[in-house]
């Protein structure tokens, strides 16, 4: 019997969690380990948590367990990750995407930066202000009218990674989550800068926005993900489908992306990569969020989470 690892309120204080069936459990009080009260805790010695969790998950399954748990559907869940130490976010990742976004600025589809013998890139969202969770208002940010959605699968880091090998690199994943990369489209380029400037772009205010980062539903060990490149994803707003492809249309996979991330820096447990978006986002429809609007994102093998707009 497997397990979910997440993060859930109880009375005023967050805490992790294990998901067994329909039941959560509180990770630290189930195994009797009081660092693994956060979820953190538990990634930072992930391993060990993660025999234990999963050894735990068999005795609850066949009835050999004294536990008690409570319903997840009373359940309040917060972002499986409270807050993560670094959020690297992959940029134009996706064959589709970029194909959607050449049509949106007019200019035919060209080869791709892997095609060209490029490198995976990667921006940075805050953590701590951008991280919420599922069921969250995300208040629209003031200076933007064109806050754009973008479901992503992401690859939770559980061990320390220096200059790893794309072949080893999915062995520092512990599990995988859903993220929205919420964007201020409107807000990406700075006006007074000529576009050859490096200063051209801003990265802050297009993706850094207080809650610009809803994350959910719980982490799935990364052992019961048969392939993360063989995983559907989708996304709606208001019930309508927006997003609908598929991991294999990644153009750098995500042991790729986290080997060319740790050449450049130590990944940590508790670090979060953001794989990057298919196509169907709100630019190449010139369409965009508004209060009021509820988004629901899946991932196959994973579950999925939703959020509305205020």
């Amino acid at each position: 019997m497997s397990y979910r690892l997440l993060s859930f309120r109880s009375g005023r204080e967050a805490r992790a969690g294990i998901l067994v069936g329909e039941q959560i459990y509180d990770a630290a009080r189930l195994v009797g380990q009081p660092a693994w009260s956060s979820v953190l805790g538990v990634l930072e010695d992930w391993s060990r948590a993660h025999r234990a969790f999963a050894a735990a998950a068999k005795r609850i399954a066949a009835g050999k367990s004294r536990a008690k748990g409570g319903p997840l559907k009373r359940a309040k869940l917060l972002a499986p990750v409270l807050y993560p130490g670094n959020i690297f976010c992959a940029g134009a990742n996706y064959t589709d995407h970029m194909a959607e976004m050449a049509r949106a600025q007019g200019q035919p589809p060209g080869p791709n930066m892997k095609q060209l013998g490029e490198k995976p890139w990667h921006f940075v969202k805050t953590s701590r202000s951008s991280v919420v969770g599922p069921d969250a208002k995300v208040k629209l940010p003031a200076y933007s009218q064109k806050v754009d959605w973008e479901v992503e699968l992401v690859a939770v880091i559980g061990r320390t990674a220096k200059d790893i090998p794309a072949e080893k690199a999915l062995g520092c994943v512990a599990g995988y989550t859903i993220a929205n990369d919420l964007s201020a489209r409107d807000a990406m380029r700075r006006a007074g800068n000529p576009a050859t400037s490096p200063f051209h772009y801003d990265w802050v205010s297009q993706k850094c926005f207080d809650g610009a980062c809803p994350l959910g539903p719980w982490i799935v060990p990364a052992g019961d993900i048969r392939d993360p490149h063989k995983l559907g994803i989708k996304l709606w707003v208001n019930n309508e489908l927006m997003q609908d492809s598929h991991t294999s249309n990644l153009i750098f996979d995500t042991a790729e992306q986290i080997a060319m991330l740790s050449s450049r820096v130590t990944l940590q447990p508790g670090d979060l990569v953001l794989t990057g978006t298919p196509a169907g986002v709100g630019m190449g429809r010139g369409r965009f969020l508004k209060p009021g609007d509820s988004v629901r994102l899946w991932v196959e093998e994973i579950g999925e989470f939703s959020h509305t707009l205020a």
